[in-house]
């Protein structure tokens, strides 16, 4: 099995990981309410969804 020659480093490590994070998904603003929701989805304070009302408050 293959061991390294030498330990890799901190920096060297981390500058490989930059790729690792977290992306924050689309957020719009709701036709109706004005709320931000995340798009492509039913609106959580009045629940429309494309202008039309899906969930009864």
């Amino acid at each position: 099995m293959a061991v390294p020659f030498r330990k890799t480093s901190k920096s060297k490590r981390d500058k490989r990981r930059t790729h690792y994070k977290l992306s924050i998904p689309g957020m719009v603003k709701c036709e109706q309410c004005g709320e931000m929701k995340v798009a492509h989805r039913v609106c959580r304070v009045c629940g429309t969804y494309k202008g039309k009302e899906v969930i009864k408050q």
